[in-house]
């Protein structure tokens, strides 16, 4: 008998205690094992969160199972792709999610590859019913949506998107269960990390107000205007893709369809376009402002509020503003 149970995969230690994504991948995760009538399992690949038996606890999962496995540590693609094979080779029917994150990107398919089962990225719905699976994904930059069936009791591999699921309130059931599995993790990593980003301070998915630079910010100088103005309204600072690639602010810092989708209450976008993949990271905020020098700019067809000049000038005068108030 095909198994019926749903099973999260995480792959990174995340902030906080916590992985990446783990409040909505937990929500999805419980509601989905509901309608399959089958166990929760949460499988972690490498270092332990430290809240996260808590938190798996919270949403009724039966166990948090631990490969811990010295070639787990740190980036371990080749190892990682291993070892939720061969977890998964003992549960065929299973469904696994994953947070769609820079990593299991990476990952995620090569499982789904490694199994020939089916999967999708971008998934931001996804309900299952006793003839399969049917799932809604992001296509085309966020402007639309995909629509997937997979049929009968196949093993399937989902990848859920940032911001995608309302996390729910959770229980107070205690901490899951945690087991230790032993997994095939096979051959010694191909690749090594030299170095890896370190983030502090609250991520982009979580924030309530985001204040974004782009290119009109004409210099790596002046995103201090954009950080002056974050800081006065209690909020966090983003920032387009092309002032990523030209190096002026961290990678963790990028908003839109490569970066992090966002939902805060509020967002102004200073001195940017208004680029489709951006938008996608940034469209779901409650209330959208943008301040560009250019009045035909595709991002004041996507706001509510749009003031038209100089971020140089408008950021510091609001700020000024913002903190006489």
């Amino acid at each position: 008998m095909a198994s019926r149970d749903v099973v999260l995969l995480s792959i990174d230690s995340g902030r906080d205690g916590l992985p990446s994504n783990a409040l909505r991948l937990a929500a999805m995760g419980r509601r989905l094992a509901d309608q399959r009538g089958g166990q929760l399992r949460w499988l972690v690949l490498g270092d332990l969160p430290t809240q996260l038996a808590t938190l798996a606890g919270s949403y009724g999962v039966t166990a948090v199972d631990h490969a811990d496995d010295d070639s787990l540590g740190g980036w371990a693609g080749d190892a990682q792709v291993n070892a939720a094979a061969s977890y998964l080779g003992d549960r065929q029917g299973a469904l696994l999610i994953a947070a769609q994150t820079f990593d299991s990107r990476c990952i995620v398919p090569r499982i789904a590859a490694r199994l020939g089962c089916g999967v999708v990225m971008n998934v931001v719905d996804l309900d299952s019913d006793d003839d399969g699976l049917s799932l809604t994904a992001a296509a085309y930059g966020g402007d639309t949506r995909s629509g997937y069936r997979f049929e009968g009791d196949a093993t399937a591999v989902v990848a859920l998107g940032d911001n995608v699921v309302d996390a729910g309130p959770a229980g107070s059931q205690g901490e899951a269960p945690l087991e230790t599995v032993s997994l095939d993790c096979g051959e010694p990593e191909r690749v090594s990390v030299v170095e890896r980003a370190v983030t502090e301070g609250p991520r982009l998915e979580d924030a309530e107000v985001i204040v974004a630079g782009g290119r009109g910010l004409q210099d790596a100088a002046n995103l201090g205007l954009v950080e002056e103005l974050a800081t006065a309204l209690g909020g966090v600072v983003g920032a387009s893709r092309p002032i990523v690639d030209d190096g002026w602010i961290d990678r963790s810092q990028q908003v839109g369809l490569t970066g992090s989708i966002t939902r805060p209450r509020l967002y102004i976008a200073a001195g940017i376009s208004g680029a489709s993949q951006h938008m996608v990271g940034c469209t779901s905020a409650k209330t959208l402002v943008a301040i560009n020098i250019d009045p035909d700019a595709a991002v004041f067809r996507q706001c509510r509020y749009g003031l038209v000049g100089d971020c140089l000038e408008l950021l510091p005068a609001i700020t000024r503003a913002i903190k006489e108030s």
